[in-house]
């Protein structure tokens, strides 16, 4: 099996960026939804609720982000000064972030057409991964609970297998795609190596409507689909699944094409 496709998504719910090769980390993939959008009150903003969030394209670049979106100019965002961080929240739990240039939050409330401010996660901010599937220690960034999420190419095809219109990969949001035929052979790992990259395969992926929002248009499905199909033939006690979520078990580089061993 081998390493088909990878991805980044350097803002919370905004546009992939597709990748050669990536830095694996603790937290998951270098530069990996380390920015996010908070409304007045901290809270976070996904594309659950502004699905015109896809469309967003962030770049980094030397000392920040480049970002492009229809209608709006193109604008350079710094990091953030280190500084006295701000309490947001994410999923009802508080975590620290540092608040990126008042341009930003202007250039993302016009978009969307209420406030939101973008704020960063420095590396002084550890945001501890759910225990009942992790180590003392392991971390993520604004990912919604894990590191990486992983999704095998057959398991789509299953999918598309049961839908009058198929759906992208990118509905779905992998860091990683893996060529393996056999649908939801991934339901079965326990842990991997991507090159020489060893990862824990923690926990199953659960969906919600975010996979009913097309990233090449920004706007969510008028019939419920994919995710009516899915609950159909993939709904569990913890819910409707699809992919599998990663802890990095070592630290390295991963590229597209890399061979992917099962370890258990």
């Amino acid at each position: 099996m081998k390493l088909s496709d990878l991805a980044l998504y350097p803002i919370k719910s905004c546009a992939a960026l597709a990748l050669e090769e990536a830095t694996v980390e603790s937290r998951g993939l270098a530069g990996d939804r380390r920015w996010m959008l908070v409304d007045a009150d901290g809270r976070f903003i996904t594309g659950r609720q502004f699905p015109e969030l896809t469309l967003v394209q962030a770049r980094p670049v030397e000392g920040g982000l480049v970002l492009d979106a229809p209608g709006q100019s193109t604008l350079q965002v710094a990091f953030p000064a280190p500084s006295e961080h701000s309490v947001v929240e994410i999923w009802k739990k508080p975590v620290a972030a540092t608040l990126a240039s008042d341009a930003a939050a202007a250039w993302f409330s016009r978009y969307l057409g209420t406030t939101a401010r973008l704020v960063y996660m420095d590396d002084a901010v550890r945001r501890q991964v759910d225990p009942a599937f992790a180590r003392e220690g392991d971390v993520v960034g604004f990912a919604d609970s894990f590191p990486i999420m992983l999704l095998g190419r057959g398991s789509l095809d299953l999918l598309n297998a049961r839908l009058d219109t198929p759906v992208s990969m990118a509905r779905f949001r992998p860091n990683f795609v893996v060529d393996v035929d056999v649908p939801h052979a991934e339901d079965a790992w326990t842990r991997i190596a991507i090159g020489e990259v060893e990862f824990d395969v923690a926990k199953d992926c659960t969906r919600c409507n975010f996979v009913n929002v097309d990233p090449a248009s920004g706007r969510r499905s008028e019939d419920g689909q994919p995710l009516k199909t899915l609950t159909a033939y993939r709904r569990f006690d913890i819910g409707v699944t699809f992919g599998r979520h990663l802890i990095p078990r070592s630290s390295g580089v991963v590229r597209r094409g890399d061979e992917v061993r099962v370890l258990g």
